[in-house]
């Protein structure tokens, strides 16, 4: 039994929909998919999230909302025209937006509820054109699968009890169940959507709460790279990764697969398989628990993502002082900044944060006045324009010389390592680089391992 998810780029036009259908109608293991709102369908063109965000901008903003309206409805319309289904669907489409716009007073809920609306038109579309073809096929929303969130705009967390009701739609008489990713029912009935790129999301959890042999996961590539393709020409395709190493090159902006969606999939040990929509006879790269390792492949990706800011201070005898990291934490959380690493000296002591906490607001120069006033640090440094590089590989642990093999590579391309930071497990090392870095690194690290 499997749970398929399609992303944007795989439903971005009634062409790549047919491919879907094909997908599923050649594969009768498929019981239920997840599908992502309309991708892109060239290169200047415009997502369909992004469209609806738009419009909730206009909205806002008290400006005029018909023409984004319009463009968004011409867009479902090219698809509904080319699939022959059922026009009505759009009349549909146009009166929930209205509605939306005119009753939703909160921004955020009306901004979750407008851009939900990608995966869920979608969803309807793709279950009558399945009818259409002679697929028993049933579109399911959210609310009626039992995916019930946490009630946090933007970043829906799942509640555990969902799984229950989840485990119900195998019951379901369909064929085939379409599901709209991306967003949950909140106890008070708001329309909360996960984190960006939340399709992943919703179909990791269909997946766990089915219990599903395997979740495939439908994008325009056959598989994961060592490194992004477009750094390195013709990369090393991924033939088996583990969970582990996935969630730490997702992390760091491998794109192909949502960080997040990780977790419910390892926690019942379901494998995931990364295919083509174009290509869907290439098995591509397979997620699993463990994997067998090459002594001669230590390393097996890297990645490195943007938009970082660290604060660094130093204060002699620092590691005397009970509490000195409990403190600072405490000022982060009052400001409430989350932060992803902290390397430290014994008097000195470094905070890496996601640089887009601190936009459109003072929040870091008053977090600094609180360090000063209640640390009384001999010295602070803030450097912005940060990336974090991250080498990853489960061959590399217990191996003699990868941290030596990883800051010559990397001298020779006269990258100036800020900071590092590798774990006990050894499977991971971070380096903080200047933005200006990232590719040079990428490829020196390439060329060295690969």
């Amino acid at each position: 039994m499997k749970v398929a998810k399609f992303g944007g780029s795989s439903l971005s036009n009634a062409t790549q929909i047919k491919k879907v259908a094909s997908i599923v109608q050649s594969d009768k293991d498929i019981k239920t998919i997840v599908v992502s709102a309309p991708g892109k369908r060239r290169d200047d063109d415009v997502k369909v999230t992004d469209m609806l965000i738009a419009l909730c901008t206009n909205k806002i903003a008290g400006l005029d909302t018909e023409e984004a309206l319009t463009e968004i409805l011409m867009r479902y319309k090219s698809i509904v025209e080319e699939l022959s289904i059922d026009s009505s669907l759009l009349d549909n489409f146009e009166s929930i937006l209205r509605d939306y716009l005119n009753t939703i007073e909160d921004n955020d809920y009306l901004l979750d509820a407008l851009k939900s609306r990608g995966e869920d038109f979608n969803a309807q579309l793709i279950s009558a054109y399945f009818n259409s073809l002679g697929i028993s096929a049933k579109y399911v929303s959210p609310e009626e699968a039992g995916i019930r969130v946490t009630n946090t705009p933007a970043n829906a967390r799942l509640l555990p009890s969902s799984y229950d009701e989840i485990n119900k739609l195998k019951d379901y008489p369909e064929d085939v169940l379409v599901i709209p990713g991306f967003y949950g029912i909140a106890d008070n009935g708001n329309i909360v959507t996960f984190a960006r790129g939340g399709s992943d999301i919703t179909g990791a959890i269909i997946a766990r709460g089915i219990g599903a042999d395997i979740y495939e996961n439908y994008t325009d590539e056959s598989h994961i790279y060592a490194a992004h393709p477009g750094i390195i020409e013709e990369p090393y395709k991924i033939e088996e990764i583990t969970y582990r190493e996935m969630r730490e090159l997702a992390y760091a902006g491998f794109g192909i697969f949502h960080d997040e969606a990780l977790e419910p999939l390892y926690q019942e040990k379901i494998p995931v398989m990364i295919r083509n929509t174009n290509e869907p006879h290439i098995e591509g790269t397979k997620i699993v628990p463990e994997r067998k390792l090459n002594p001669d492949i230590p390393v097996i990706g890297f990645s490195c993502d943007e938009g970082f800011t660290s604060i660094s201070l130093h204060k002699y005898l620092l590691n005397k002082e009970i509490g000195f990291t409990r403190r600072i934490l405490q000022i982060l959380e009052d400001y409430q900044i989350s932060y992803e690493h902290m390397p430290s000296g014994i008097d000195d002591i470094s905070i890496i944060m996601r640089s887009n906490q601190f936009e459109n607001n003072n929040s870091l120069d008053k977090i600094i006045e609180e360090i000063d006033l209640q640390l009384e640090p001999e010295w602070i440094e803030v450097e912005e324009d940060l990336s974090l590089l991250f080498i990853v590989g489960l061959g590399m642990a217990r191996q003699i010389g990868i941290v030596s093999r990883v800051t010559a590579a990397l001298a020779e391309e006269k990258v100036n390592i800020r900071m590092m930071n590798q774990g006990s497990t050894e499977y991971s090392m971070m380096f903080a680089i200047q933005t200006k870095d990232h590719e040079p690194s990428i490829r020196a690290l390439f060329k060295e391992f690969f």
